[in-house]
């Protein structure tokens, strides 16, 4: 059961890893396809939004930089608003840390270089190309999801 159990956290971090970076090119991945059902929906009011699990709870869509950055990255593969996906729920990690600038740029840090051991032992993806003032946005965005 545990090799079952480490085949699959290896094949969602593989799958996380899957070339997604910050320069969408118009491929057919989900982060894309949930960005035209947005921009559908702005063209179409009886158009229906799909949600990406990134949304602020009670919030609208794309209301911060660092929400906008999340939908254009890999992230939600691994973590959710309210939900413990792979990695933990924003809202967890907003419990867990106050909204200090040292905790705002080890959390931007440790967006870009990956790592574990804070939510158990399935690593992070890094994401090494990500600009550190861009991670300290998302940090800030996830950091005011607490409840």
């Amino acid at each position: 059961m545990k090799k079952v159990f480490f085949i699959l956290c290896i094949s969602a971090v593989v799958t996380a890893c899957g070339g997604n970076s910050s320069k969408n090119t118009g491929g057919s991945d989900s982060t894309n396809g949930a960005n035209q059902t947005a921009k559908a929906a702005n063209s179409d009011a009886d158009t229906v939004v799909a949600k990406t699990g990134t949304e602020p709870a009670g919030g609208s869509a794309g209301s911060s930089a660092g929400e906008k950055l999340i939908a254009t990255l890999d992230c939600s593969t691994c973590h959710k608003v309210d939900t413990k996906v792979i990695g933990p729920a924003f809202q967890d990690i907003a419990k867990k840390y106050d909204a200090s600038q040292a905790n705002i740029d080890m959390l931007a840090k440790k967006i870009i270089s990956g790592g574990s051991g804070n939510w158990g032992n399935i690593a992070m993806t890094p994401h090494p190309s990500l600009p550190e003032s861009d991670a300290k946005e998302i940090v800030q965005y996830i950091l005011s999801l607490k409840k």
